[in-house]
């Protein structure tokens, strides 16, 4: 998880963008048609200004769940009415000397308890798939600007997590699979630098199993997600290895879990790399949309007509980070 002060210049040119008459997939063409005030049948969870937010895509938000604080990326549960988040403790122009607490929330606003006591970079936190409804996620090492991957409980306090990945080797967890195996981006001992399905075992350190992809030799596939039934993830791309938060091309892509192989990646949204922050596309449940935000704003994605729909409600305020019911990235 990365941000970057590129993103308040990247929403400026959204708007400019919008303007001209560039849609939200970044083709010329007149803006994507805004949501009917019936909603669109899809629940789900997101940041507005700072606050968590659930409710139907298309229809105005009511009470935020959390309130006077900076709470960025829920997750939703897939066995239970949770939500995993971060708070922001403290902040900093360089995203990754963020100290931030995991928390964990249900649906209805009640039960919100801390799992990190805030002294750590936390970051993109999900759930487990496997039935444990397991919250994981990513925590920066300082010495070496690397990542582990943690893991804790419902109902856990700060100083009960346990990592799932040693500190001297670097692992980002994107997403997990009902198998248990994790969908990782890391460099594990004798081994380079690239996507692995991560084994956790007892007693014994973690299996690596690579993931074949042609776009990775060139470029960095990020914030993956899988899809219900694991056969396809969609994701940002970005062409070439210097990292960059705007201009990014979303993508969907099948994935064959058992040979661990990601093909026929296609791209839905930026295709054309315009310079505006594209990001975090989550799918639903059904495996038919897949909803995203762009330039501040949410946008649902329909598999079926190619089509693209804005469903923020309000234009004045800055919308990330959104997430299906009971679909864990």
């Amino acid at each position: 998880m990365y941000q970057s002060t590129t993103v308040l210049s990247s929403l400026a040119v959204f708007v400019v963008a919008m303007t001209a008459g560039v849609t939200a997939n970044g083709v010329a063409a007149v803006e994507p048609e805004s949501i009917s005030e019936n909603g669109s049948g899809f629940i789900g969870s997101y940041y507005t200004d700072g606050e968590i937010h659930v409710g139907e895509y298309g229809k105005p938000e009511g009470k935020p769940l959390t309130e006077g604080h900076w709470d960025f990326k829920p997750s939703w549960s897939k066995t239970g009415d949770m939500l995993v988040f971060f708070r922001r403790l403290k902040n900093d122009p360089d995203v990754s000397k963020w100290k931030t607490a995991i928390h964990i929330i249900k649906v209805d606003g009640t039960g919100l308890h801390p799992l990190t006591d805030g002294t750590h970079t936390d970051f993109n936190q999900t759930w487990t798939r496997d039935g444990t409804n397991t919250p994981i996620w990513n925590r920066r090492n300082p010495n070496t600007g690397g990542y582990q991957v943690m893991a804790s409980k419902v109902g856990g306090k700060p100083g009960e997590e346990f990592a799932l990945t040693d500190q001297s080797y670097h692992t980002w967890a994107y997403t997990c699979m009902t198998d248990g195996r994790i969908l990782v981006r890391s460099n594990p001992p004798e081994q380079r630098l690239g996507y692995y399905l991560m084994t956790v075992r007892d007693n014994a350190k973690p299996k690596f199993e690579s993931i074949e992809c042609e776009l990775a030799a060139d470029g960095v596939l990020d914030r993956v997600s899988l899809s219900t039934s694991e056969t396809r993830v969609c994701f940002e791309y970005q062409a070439g290895f210097k990292r960059q938060v705007s201009g990014r091309t979303l993508y969907i892509a099948d994935f064959d879990a058992e040979q661990r192989v990601i093909s026929n990646a296609k791209p839905f949204a930026n295709e054309d790399g315009k310079p505006i922050w594209f990001a975090y596309p989550r799918w639903s449940k059904d495996e038919s949309t897949i909803v995203y935000h762009a330039g501040g704003k949410l946008f649902l994605y329909d598999l079926a007509d190619k089509s693209t729909t804005k469903v923020s409600t309000n234009d004045s305020a800055d919308y990330r980070y959104p997430h299906m019911e009971r679909a864990p990235k």
